[in-house]
């Protein structure tokens, strides 16, 4: 499927340089294309590079590319200056969950590529339906979902939304397997998309346990690290009823369903939190106490975890079964 592309003669451009902005110019990089990196905020440029290379090094010395930083660095050009993505092929917003910032960025970014380039969004909660709106040729917009950290994990959701040109999105389909993924592609448009509706569903039953004492936020956390968290990686949902028995899941549902939260409220447990200030480990304020050291440990824990979990993760692709029916 990538032989249909050479990506060293396709550039694209990212508009946004926090955290995701980041990993997504790291992942492009290393997949080949030369990358124009726009920061719509000025201080992203004292930290973005410094970023994109960490995740170079580490990806390097995690034999994910052959070649060291300096190589794929030399592919990209971070600025200001919305011109440097005059030759792009792709262009991809990368900015704060807000329409109206979005719709200001989208203006920019329109002034100077091509009428038929594409131009997506790597929201996580504005429909797509909606932000297309908000530009000149909403037929070529899209979603494009990524996953923190972008450059290691698998997952990828492309969204076409109600004006969005199918044909566009299947080619964004067929690209992405050039950086590494495992792509969705969403081709009716829904708030939230697939993997968070699914998340918040759970994210939402889990406040429901540990708000009416049923279980604490320890006993949730460890009751999802080892029974989801340990056949997700090779299956989704369905795939895993088929494995384990589809009559014994049917019979679950008819009694368990209807006892399950529908609340619309954001959680008090939450909301007091971030009402606190609290961002998680990166200012130790969380669902946990942290001490800074541990905080600290979290992170490096975490990158750790996401280039060993995609290495295993690797030896059981999509279409692991097929490969071994038809070698």
């Amino acid at each position: 499927m990538t032989n249909e592309f050479n990506t060293a003669e396709m550039p694209v451009g990212v508009v946004g340089l926090g955290l995701m902005g980041c990993s997504i110019t790291a992942c492009l990089l290393m997949a080949g294309h030369p990358v124009s990196a726009i920061a719509p905020v000025s201080t992203d440029l004292l930290k973005a590079e410094e970023r994109i290379h960490s995740h170079l090094a580490e990806s390097y010395r995690q034999e994910l590319t052959v070649h060291p930083p300096e190589y794929w660095l030399s592919r990209l050009h971070i600025t200001e200056n919305y011109t440097h993505l005059i030759d792009c092929v792709l262009v991809i917003e990368c900015t704060l969950e807000d329409v109206n910032i979005k719709k200001a960025v989208y203006e920019k970014i329109e002034l100077i590529i091509g009428t038929d380039v594409p131009l997506t969004s790597n929201t996580s909660a504005i429909p797509i339906s909606i932000l297309q709106k908000q530009t000149s040729h909403p037929a070529r917009f899209f979603g494009l979902h990524w996953a923190e950290p972008s450059h290691t994990t698998r997952f990828l959701e492309i969204i076409c939304g109600e004006e969005s040109q199918l044909e566009k999105g299947e080619w964004l389909y067929r690209l992405a397997h050039c950086w590494g993924k495992e792509p969705t592609l969403v081709r009716k448009d829904i708030r939230g998309f697939i993997t968070n509706r699914l998340m918040y569903a759970l994210y939402r039953e889990a406040f429901y346990l540990v708000g009416n004492g049923y279980a604490t936020i320890e006993d949730v956390d460890r009751a999802c690290r080892n029974n989801a968290g340990y056949w997700m990686t090779l299956v989704g949902v369905f795939r895993w009823m088929d494995l384990t028995g589809v009559a014994a899941y049917y019979t679950v549902m008819k009694d368990l369903f209807p006892t399950l939260s529908n609340a619309t409220e954001v959680p008090a447990l939450i909301e007091n939190i971030v009402q606190a200030g609290g961002r998680g480990v990166a200012n130790a304020h969380g669902f946990y106490s942290y001490a800074p050291e541990e905080a600290r440990l979290w992170e490096e824990t975490f990158e750790r975890f996401s280039y060993e979990i995609r290495a295993l993760a690797l030896r059981y692709p999509a279409d692991v079964v097929k490969r071994q029916l038809d070698p």
